[in-house]
């Protein structure tokens, strides 16, 4: 027979500093068919914007869905652990 002892720890999840986080648009206007144009992974949602608008003023076309993709980390979540004031007891 084996024995096992578990323990049960508390995680948070937290976005990885060590990579930062993508952003990007498809154009989604369209009747039947979206038009389908992406802007591309870029580092700063300005940037997507920028690409948004001059797309809208070359096509006319309001309607896209953004993207925002990053990195997760499980961490270890840190235990407030507080002992009773002997002054309670």
């Amino acid at each position: 027979m084996v024995n096992r002892t578990f323990r049960y720890e508390q995680f948070t999840i937290a976005q990885d500093p060590s990579a930062w986080p993508e952003y990007s648009a498809m154009c989604v206007s369209g009747e039947d068919v979206e038009c389908g144009v992406e802007s591309g992974g870029e580092g700063n949602p300005e940037a997507v914007e920028e690409w948004m608008r001059q797309h809208t003023q070359g096509t006319g076309h309001r309607r896209y869905r953004r993207n925002i993709s990053d990195y997760a980390v499980w961490e270890l979540a840190a235990l407030d652990i507080r002992l009773p004031d002997k002054e309670s007891q």
